[in-house]
């Protein structure tokens, strides 16, 4: 069932170790999560450096997975309709500022609400689709009209710009205005305005289209039970929100025009990644189709997605120029997320504090200290017997596969940085570390996690 697929002729810049410990890391995570298929695309250097196709697009009868295979993205396509409004904004069409009433001045509170706040889930309308499965409700034919009378016309859950509240709502929303302004169907202006420039050729539009083999089938999973097919959602309900299927391929393309600037003017990609404030002035993380963060001392612009019967992962690391694309056919589970993890681990190596950290876990689990990365505190608490225990049970654990610093807090004069790891050995870790003014580890402690 987890077999792997290559791709033929896929450009690989990776080198062959990392390679392996790419197919050792995804098989493992679809392993432990049962995942029917798996698609990665790397972006590296300014070109797709990694691609592969692991397990089956399809259960029975099984027809595996290529690079070829297209999946739906799910929410991926969010950051597709904030780019074809800002294509228009460049066009001197409309601004991010214009009000919705300019174009539906029947939905509610429409004078009040933006086209930022629509793009940014600050808008205050109800999500139409907040369910994390196919309710029976949208299993039949809808439009977005019919979505927008429901949803875009009922009282707002907030007041815009006062609370972020994801919503698929504004996106249906926003695909609308570019119709009204362009005058082409959404998925028309994305294929004309967006794929052709960014060479991508085999899309298709899944709020009209259903997937079959050999193209990727969606599952899902109830009660820890087996994979089985999940309920299509009816045309057009996934409309603006998460309309596309791709490989990951093409979207390591669409990545490629973030990482080089090459599809919106200067303005429309610093707009495309600068996070949206709510009226209070706190940051949302989270700009037009996509959520902006730092991690690990990085610039993270990402995004996720759940569909029907699918969920997916992109990441762009931009100071980096990497792009991490990883889409399943599984609606359960969180391989998709534990994958790009753990190739981001594989391929991006730690920065600052970050790299004293590992460095130190690594000779930890050799039972060696650096005793002038401690303070007297801790290195009278690390005794030899101490770090005997380390050798014995962490170094039996093989190499970390995943580190990833979950949380970072002040506390009695130091740094508190929690930090997640899984080994080699399937084992997740979590490590609690303090730092000091002067650089020196206070404390440095692990604990298993169940």
């Amino acid at each position: 069932m987890f077999a792997l697929m290559v791709a033929a002729g896929a450009a690989l810049a990776v080198t062959p170790e990392q390679s392996a410990r790419i197919d050792m890391v995804v098989q493992q995570a679809m392993a432990a999560n049962q995942t029917p298929s798996a698609q990665v695309a790397v972006v590296e250097k300014g070109k797709i450096a990694f691609s592969k196709a692991y397990g089956l697009a399809q259960i029975g009868p099984d027809v595996p997975a290529t690079t070829a295979s297209r999946y739906q993205i799910a929410s991926v396509s969010k950051a597709f309709t904030a780019a074809a409004v800002m294509l228009l904004v460049d066009d001197g069409k409309l601004s991010m500022e214009d009000k919705v009433s300019k174009w539906f001045p029947e939905l509610t509170q429409a004078n009040d609400i933006t086209i930022r706040q629509l793009l940014s889930h600050t808008s205050g309308y109800s999500d139409y689709w907040p369910q994390d499965y196919v309710m029976p409700s949208v299993q039949g034919q809808t439009t977005p009209r019919a979505i927008m009378d429901q949803f875009a016309r009922a009282p707002l859950d907030y007041q815009p710009g006062e609370d972020w509240q994801y919503s698929n709502t504004g996106f249906v929303v926003a695909g609308q205005i570019v119709e009204k302004v362009s005058g082409k169907p959404l998925y028309k202006f994305i294929e004309d305005r967006i794929f052709k420039p960014a060479g991508i050729t085999d899309g298709l539009d899944a709020s009209a289209v259903e997937l079959k083999a050999p193209d990727a089938v969606g599952y899902q999973r109830q009660g820890l039970g087996p994979n089985r097919l999940t309920p299509k959602a009816g045309r057009n309900w996934p409309y603006g929100s998460w309309p596309l299927a791709l490989t990951a391929e093409d979207v390591a393309k669409w990545d490629m025009t973030l990482i080089r600037r090459s599809l919106l003017s200067p303005a429309g990609h610093d707009i495309q990644i600068q996070t949206v404030k709510l009226n209070n002035g706190k940051d949302t993380g989270y700009a037009m189709g996509w959520f902006v963060a730092k991690t690990n001392g990085r610039t993270l612009v990402s995004h996720g997605g759940e569909g029907a019967g699918y969920l997916t992962e992109n990441r762009i690391y931009l100071e980096d120029g990497v792009a991490i694309v990883v889409l399943t056919n599984t609606m359960t589970g969180s391989a998709h997320g534990d994958i790009a993890d753990r190739i981001a681990y594989i391929l991006l190596p730690q920065t600052g504090v970050d790299a004293k950290v590992l460095a130190t876990f690594e000779a930890l689990q050799k039972g060696e200290a650096d005793r002038s990365a401690f303070t007297d505190n801790f290195n009278d608490f690390l005794s030899e017997r101490a770090l005997a225990d380390h050798r014995e049970n962490l170094g039996a654990m093989g190499a970390p596969i995943q580190f990833t610093l979950a949380r970072s807090s002040n506390r009695g004069g130091m740094e508190m940085r929690s930090y997640r790891l899984r080994m080699e050995n399937g084992k997740d870790l979590r490590l609690s570390v303090y730092v000091t003014k002067e650089g020196k580890f206070e404390q440095f402690l692990m604990y298993g996690v169940n």
